[in-house]
């Protein structure tokens, strides 16, 4: 399935939410307009319940045997920051909350290091050149300004804006205010932006089925794809948009296509 060679990825991540408490839901109406303007993965499940290993998971392709949102377990293993890097690509996490860069403690008020995955794998953990790959919120205005958006950019709102601890409402405005302003950014010129959610609240796959959108100039308008994929499945859209080696169960998720302008 074609996937095309994105100039940038950017991921967003929400909490909690099943597909159904979105769409249509009139307390998400950027929601729903981005998703008329373009694309709904209506096929989208999570793979664990809680958080933490779904986020190990689309960064990973394993949960890494993780099945709690422990802040201090280590995980031994490949992640994006390893074959991205490999490849000579960029890659950032900008995690609203986050006291400063590197920040590995368990939380610091509404941030929480359950959301934020490539503080867990070993090599990242113990570099401080990695880590500090891992940079507030704020810093993404900045980079953008400067021509400086990584390749590749995990965007973690925080625990309110996330819709974990508030409302969809919250979310929503939080989505209106930063992801479509970035849609128009000349960065994203030839990018993509996926938001989703980490978990729903069911066990549809694993861990829920929820919303998830496809959204940028690369993006056709209008457009559906419908075929059963998840957090294994978008991680193996990003590795085979850059030819990056296939992490874990990537190798056998199912890529996002048919919703590509040509």
């Amino acid at each position: 399935m074609r996937v095309p060679a994105f100039t940038h990825v950017v991921l967003v991540v929400f909490e909690n939410k099943e597909a159904t408490s979105i769409a249509g839901n009139p307390g998400a109406p950027t929601f729903n307009a981005l998703a008329r303007r373009y694309a709904t993965l209506t096929n989208y499940d999570a793979v664990a319940h809680p958080s933490l290993p779904n986020y190990l998971a689309l960064v990973s392709g394993s949960t890494q045997g993780v099945t709690s949102d422990c802040t201090d377990c280590v995980v031994p293993a490949a992640s994006l920051a390893d074959t991205l890097a490999r490849a000579g690509k960029t890659w950032k996490t900008y995690a609203e909350g986050l006291p400063y860069p590197g920040f590995t403690g368990g939380s610091d008020g509404r941030y929480a290091k359950k959301h934020d995955p490539f503080l867990y794998f070993r090599d990242v953990a113990d570099s401080s050149a990695r880590s500090r790959r891992v940079v507030p919120f704020t810093r993404l205005a900045y980079d953008l300004a400067r021509r400086r958006l990584p390749d590749f950019s995990l965007v973690i709102p925080d625990l309110c804006n996330d819709m974990h601890d508030c409302s969809v409402a919250t979310g929503d405005a939080w989505l209106k205010a930063h992801v479509v302003p970035l849609l128009r950014s000349r960065a994203l010129r030839g990018g993509v932006v996926f938001v989703v959610f980490d978990e729903g609240t069911s066990d549809e796959g694993g861990g829920g089925r929820i919303q998830a959108l496809a959204l940028g100039p690369t993006v056709r308008r209008s457009s559906t794809f419908r075929r059963a994929t998840n957090h294994y499945g978008l991680l193996r859209t990003i590795e085979d948009a850059w030819k990056l080696p296939r992490l874990g169960l990537s190798r056998t998720g199912t890529p996002i296509g048919g919703i590509w302008k040509k």
